[in-house]
């Protein structure tokens, strides 16, 4: 089987953290990439949606960020009551 090569350049902070939790996956990044290219492939498409965030979304994420208005919960069932109010 013949094989191609593809170069990249990514921000450093964004690979030491994607190489982390490919580890923890037992995951090379060669070989996530192969699967990432193996799953456009069959799907004809990205295999997870893009979408760009509405304005609410993005001003929570922002908040989030910036530690703003965060809510904590002991357990999920919390949370979910919560949502329920």
């Amino acid at each position: 089987m013949k094989t191609s090569v593809v170069h990249v350049r990514i921000e450093p902070k964004t690979k030491q953290k994607a190489e982390e939790v490919l580890r923890k996956l037992g995951l090379t990044p060669a070989e996530a990439i192969r699967i990432f290219y193996r799953q456009i492939s069959l799907r004809g498409g990205l295999p997870f949606p893009v979408v760009i965030p509405n304005e609410l979304t993005v001003s929570t994420l922002e908040k989030s960020r910036r530690g703003e208005d965060l809510q904590e919960f002991d357990s999920l069932e919390a949370m979910f009551k919560n949502w329920e109010k």
